[in-house]
């Protein structure tokens, strides 16, 4: 088995508990399914967000979508002029025999500007 990491993004239009939750909920949920992951694969998972979102954690989305026992840290991003706004990112580290090329990163909604070369 290797580490591995996975990066994804999501955007969402306000600084709002409900949406924060849904967009964590949709990224969280397509990483793991475009990976063929379940809990036990994950290893940690890093999630930050722009400094305009401060209305919840993103990391009480994964809990509730099962993430009991898997570690989660939430941090705010540096406020870079001109970055795009309302963003909710993720770094996931996981266990998996997949080569590094394999692995599906996933952005979502406005975050896909982010990382057209890969965003699917």
């Amino acid at each position: 088995m290797a580490v591995r990491a996975i990066r994804g993004a999501t955007q969402v239009d306000a600084d709002d508990r409900d949406q924060i939750l849904e967009a964590t909920t949709e990224l969280v949920a397509e990483v793991m399914t475009r990976n063929t992951l379940t809990t036990d694969d994950v290893i940690s998972v890093i999630f930050t967000v722009t400094p305009d979102l401060t209305a919840e954690f993103p990391a009480l989305a994964a809990r509730k979508l099962g993430f009991h026992d898997v570690p989660l840290l939430c941090a705010s991003e540096i406020n870079v002029p001109h970055a795009l706004p309302k963003v909710i990112r993720l770094m996931a580290y996981i266990e998996t025999d997949r080569p590094r090329s394999e692995v599906q990163h996933v952005y979502l909604r406005g975050a896909t500007a982010l990382r057209l070369d890969i965003a699917q």
